[in-house]
């Protein structure tokens, strides 16, 4: 026989049923998942490369040490510890959503799509409260031109550089003009009437009552930093947004029957899939910019 009359005979698939034993819609969901993961492992290799390419970056542990209605207690990493309990408790109880719809119990996925819906929230509310108090935090480094200023954290300002010493301290506020050092003085005070009296001191009265303040102060670190950051877990933000949408979508279908008119819960399980991939991007977001 020859080889053209065997391919011919020889029929690898007809069409039809996926070769992939899962549903054309899950297969999709995957390709797409597997696309993302690309995307985020670029972003996560770049940014590595910088980072190691740099002699100083900035401490984690003093970057990410505050925890909200705290004040100024030092707690390295306790909130975003939160933030990662919320993100993986709401990720248990989408596991829970499809295993109800497995079940075609629709109570049971309403009851554990608002849960989820509830901590994809929850984790969006912290990280706008940790966006909000790197923005307009303030921190005293030294500028290029010798002098301090109060820097917050920006995608063009980084203040998280190698500390000062107390010599190389006084010398940059001997330097700094009177508004950079009321400015530096209101800030160590963090308000009350000296915040009011500050302007009126004279520059000698002014580095006096910083000195005396024991000042922290650092040089800039590098700007990619805050890009970074700032961009990476912004777009893994935009991904925990987009699938809280998508959830409440999936809660109005449930509750509104349409599941149960099809006879199965798929679609639930298609969302709990994408959920679950932004959980785990989550892992090594938090693994490279908190934990390294």
């Amino acid at each position: 026989m020859s080889t053209a009359a065997v391919q011919k005979e020889t029929k690898w698939w007809s069409g039809g049923r996926s070769p992939f034993n899962a549903s054309y819609g899950k297969v999709m969901m995957w390709y797409f998942l597997m696309s993302d993961a690309f995307t985020f492992g670029a972003f996560l290799i770049s940014y590595g490369t910088i980072r190691f390419s740099q002699n100083f970056w900035a401490d984690p542990n003093h970057v990410f040490n505050s925890f909200p209605f705290a004040g100024h207690a030092n707690l390295p990493l306790a909130f975003v510890s939160l933030m990662t309990f919320i993100l993986i408790a709401s990720s248990v109880t989408m596991v829970l959503a499809v295993h109800e719809g497995h079940n075609m119990n629709k109570k049971g996925v309403e009851k554990y799509m608002i849960m989820t819906i509830i901590g994809g929230i929850a984790f969006l509310s912290c990280q706008a409260w940790e966006w909000t108090h790197l923005l307009t935090g303030e921190h005293v480094a030294l500028l290029s031109d010798g002098t301090l200023s109060v820097l917050p954290t920006t995608v063009k300002a980084n203040p998280w550089g190698a500390e000062l010493s107390h010599e190389a301290i006084a010398a940059a506020l001997q330097a700094t003009p009177h508004e950079q050092l009321a400015s530096i003085a209101s800030t160590l005070h963090h308000g009350g009437e000296a915040h009011h009296s500050v302007a009126a001191m004279s520059n000698a009265e002014l580095i006096k009552f910083i000195q005396e303040s024991d000042l922290k102060a650092s040089n800039t670190g590098p700007i990619a930093f805050g890009g970074y950051f700032f961009g990476i877990t912004g777009f893994h933000g935009f991904h925990v947004f987009s699938g809280v949408v998508i959830n409440i979508v999936m809660y109005l279908k449930t509750k509104m029957g349409h599941f149960d008119q099809r006879g199965h819960y798929e679609m639930i399980e298609k969302a709990g899939l994408y959920w679950h991939f932004v959980d785990l991007v989550w892992v090594f977001v938090f693994l490279c910019f908190y934990l390294i």
